[in-house]
């Protein structure tokens, strides 16, 4: 039995779900990276970084190339940056909206504070 789409788009973010993950897409959103910038950029143990990219390779969201000694990663495809970009513009609006909330507590008064001039 197939599985359904929204259990395959819970488990696709599911796999972004992870900081190191995210910060390597957002970099890769740049261009083609060899390892070595990603963990000078990251600054994580390389096997950690490593294992990480192993997931995005596997999810086929990154593609690897290799010239000699260097390794370098690439986005699989335009969409994944989208999808970073995407993210961004929905936490800046929900972060903005927050912010909104924060100047109207701000501007109440509170009964238990004495004033800030010191009256």
């Amino acid at each position: 039995m197939p599985v359904p789409l929204y259990q395959a788009k819970a488990e696709f973010f599911r796999m972004l779900g992870h900081p190191v993950r995210i910060r390597v897409l957002e970099l890769l959103g740049e261009g083609p990276k060899p390892v070595r910038d990603l963990l000078a950029d990251i600054g994580i143990e390389a096997s950690s970084l490593s294992q990480q990219l192993a997931v995005l390779r596997r999810a086929g969201i990154v593609v690897s190339t290799r010239e000699g000694t260097t390794v370098t990663y690439a986005l699989a495809g335009p969409d994944v940056a989208d999808l970073m970009r995407a993210a961004r513009r929905i936490l800046t609006e929900m972060l903005a909206g927050q912010t909104v909330l924060l100047d109207a507590l701000l501007d109440v008064p509170d009964p238990q504070r004495p004033p800030a001039d010191g009256a």
